[in-house]
């Protein structure tokens, strides 16, 4: 019975073991600006971040090695504006493998510029879904849940809905605190995580949820048995999305224009071998959706 017990612990360990990883996620601490104090602080704080969003619990699926979601984070320490708080940018990316082969897609490429955070070295990194507790770790779990609901959205419609809750509920509990980022007014341009969440859960974005789940699961899932087949729907995906910015539900579009920016590089590459018409048609709406990058996509005119 002793015996027993111990490999029935041992199951549930593993199990939730297995249920704490559904990221691989790569952290780097840049502090190259910061002069004059203990660097050692910053390997112990890419350390505590990398344990932080690789080892909490953030769905209740089980995940396989090669089914953890890849991203990375990149953490640009500017300022020590006092003794244990600092100002820095996050670079945030994630990766979708695309089936049958080993290409992996980049599904969110974002930069946070405003992020203030306090840091005592060895301190624990504690977090909370039910209130503010700390500014550092309330926006790696904003970032977690925002990689886990664009992944999820990838694969089945609106998949992605439990994790922007969450997402949605961390931005709540953050309303009453002086950091910046959390607020409606807190970005005139309407892009902070105030701006893409609200976006996100917006009916009127629904087109833009809608896109990701037909460009990937439907275009880019094919694409290494049916090119073609592939990217018809990818083009099918781009045309529906181009009715949706022509309606254009407000002047900002955050959330529409960080989808464009993750996917612009990656369109060229999947139209440049396609039939000239189709090329042609690309270019008209690339160059609609993003004028400044015009000359990235001059290519599909030639």
């Amino acid at each position: 019975m002793k015996k027993l017990g111990y490999l029935i612990l041992l199951l549930l360990v593993s199990l939730g073991t297995a249920r704490s990883q559904e990221l691989t996620c790569y952290v780097s601490v840049n502090s190259s600006k910061i002069q004059g104090t203990n660097k050692e602080i910053f390997n112990t704080l890419q350390d505590a971040i990398t344990d932080f969003m690789n080892n909490t619990t953030w769905t209740n699926h089980v995940y396989e090695v090669n089914e953890r979601i890849e991203c990375n984070l990149m953490l640009y320490i500017s300022e020590e504006v006092t003794t244990g708080q600092y100002t820095a940018s996050l670079t945030i990316q994630s990766r979708r493998p695309i089936y049958g082969s080993s290409y992996n897609s980049v599904l969110f490429n974002y930069v946070d510029q405003k992020v203030e955070f306090e840091y005592t070295e060895f301190d624990p990194l504690e977090f909370s879904e039910t209130t503010h507790l700390d500014n550092l770790t309330s926006i790696l779990a904003y970032y977690a849940y925002i990689v886990l609901g664009l992944d999820y959205d990838s694969f089945s419609p609106n998949g992605g809905d439990p994790y922007f809750q969450k997402a949605e509920k961390i931005v709540n509990n953050a309303q009453s605190a002086n950091e910046h980022g959390w607020k409606a007014s807190d970005a005139r341009g309407r892009d902070n995580r105030y701006w893409l969440i609200n976006n996100i859960r917006d009916e009127a974005y629904q087109p833009v949820r809608e896109f990701n789940y037909n460009y990937h699961r439907q275009g880019m899932d094919l694409m290494d048995n049916s090119p073609d087949r592939g990217r018809l729907a990818i083009k099918d995906a781009l045309i529906d999305l181009e009715k949706f910015y022509k309606n254009k539900p407000d002047p900002f579009m955050h959330y529409f224009t960080i989808t464009i920016e993750a996917k612009s590089t990656e369109i060229v590459n999947i139209f440049s071998e396609a039939p000239q018409a189709d090329k042609s048609r690309i270019f008209e709406i690339m160059n609609a959706f993003d004028p400044a990058n015009s000359s990235k996509y001059a290519v599909l005119k030639e």
